[in-house]
């Protein structure tokens, strides 16, 4: 039976307690307010696109130029570490590339065409998972791998290890077609090679008991979705200090079936997938639009019992277009993962605007609206 995070700090407490080591005791998790609530029982606000950086402004004259629409791109966001420390940030977006060889990355085409040289961090040049948002293009971010991006992770939890479970999205990416037209590079594709260095990667960096993957949650004889929809996700107090992972990509389609090709409930991996309802995998999902039809839809989800994600905001069609209201649609549906682009107070200011998604009360979890049927606060110390 696999010992989960918060056991071995309960555990470590009391040693500590007993021997009379001097030091600061890891608290202990079962007084925490709000540990009855399951996973999804709660809600919080995440970022979107939380690596991203927005370019010099000589790269951005040429973005302007290539497409008008590259205003767009122009926010950038704390460190992941601030995010979470600072901002209540308790979900994040990565926006992943395959790079098995390494370096294909270093030298992206805009930086070319600004009269720039390569970049220079020398993780760029080593094989392995690369971050941004669109190579040749679009590549600025605070955290160049996704390795380096989960240390950021992982050094915030060890220090805060009564928080709520940290929902990562990861999002595999290809080029895009009119960069690579114009002298870009060619993404490789996400083979079963590179989806299993997904998991490989993320296993370097966090231990077994410090992740919650599907086989946690599924019961013995039923699927995944079987075992969420009618046995419940973890409750808090198993789960606090846990980081937990799905991906963007959905629905039936190459990345999602070479990933459960063998193991249709994600038996051994790492990730959750976005598997369509009646799917052995499905327990995930997105709405990404909470409007109209989609609150209704994104509660009728969460009523069933799975995890919802859903966006507050999108960059800046909701500053230019001032509709603000978005945010609290948003958070009455009940999807337990809110993401944003302004997660604090002045982001959204260089625009003229004051907007800035968060929970009522300054906090970085509540109950969840539709499936809290106690209203009870949720704290993480």
């Amino acid at each position: 039976m696999r010992i989960s995070r918060t056991a071995v700090a309960g555990a470590a407490s009391i040693a500590l307690a007993a021997s009379g080591v001097a030091g600061t005791a890891v608290t202990r998790h079962d007084s925490h307010s709000g540990d009855g609530l399951r996973l999804n029982q709660m809600q919080v606000v995440g970022s979107h696109n939380s690596y991203h950086r927005e370019l010099s402004p000589n790269e951005q004259k040429v973005q302007q130029a290539q497409n008008a629409g590259s205003v767009d791109l122009w926010y950038s966001h704390a460190p992941i570490s601030q995010q979470l420390e600072d901002q209540n940030v308790r979900s994040l977006e990565l926006d992943l590339f395959p790079d098995p060889q390494g370096g294909l990355y270093t030298y992206p085409l805009i930086r070319k065409l600004t009269g720039q040289g390569p970049l220079t961090d020398p993780a760029m040049a080593q094989p392995g998972i690369k971050v941004m948002h669109i190579p040749d293009f679009d590549y600025n971010t605070n955290c160049d791998t996704l390795v380096v991006c989960l240390q950021q992770v992982k050094t915030w939890s060890d220090a805060h290890p009564s928080h709520v479970p940290i929902a990562i999205n990861l999002e595999l990416k290809q080029s895009d077609p009119n960069v690579v037209a114009a002298g870009g590079v060619v993404a490789p594709p996400w083979d079963a090679a590179n989806l299993d260095s997904v998991d490989t990667e993320i296993r370097s960096v966090f231990k077994e008991n410090e992740l919650l993957t599907p086989d946690d949650v599924r019961k013995p004889g039923l699927t995944l979705e079987k075992s969420v929809l009618t046995k419940g996700w973890p409750k808090l107090k198993d789960v606090r200090g846990q980081v937990m992972f799905y991906f963007d990509n959905g629905g039936p389609g190459a990345i999602r079936d070479i990933y459960t090709a063998g193991k249709p409930n994600l038996e051994g991996r790492a990730v959750f997938t976005r598997g369509p309802e009646g799917a052995p995998d499905a327990a995930v999902t997105e709405v990404n639009d909470p409007r109209g039809t989609g609150q209704a839809e994104i509660q009728r989800l969460v009523r069933k019992g799975y995890l919802v994600r859903t966006r507050s905001d999108e960059p800046m069609a909701t500053i230019r277009d001032k509709d603000y209201t978005r945010l609290g649609i948003a958070l009455d549906s009940g999807a337990q993962w809110v993401t944003t682009d302004f997660p604090v107070a002045g982001m959204a200011a260089r625009y003229d605007s004051d907007f800035v998604a968060k929970l009522p009360g300054h906090t970085p979890v509540r109950f969840n609206p539709v499936t809290a049927t106690a209203k009870t606060a949720v704290s993480e110390g």
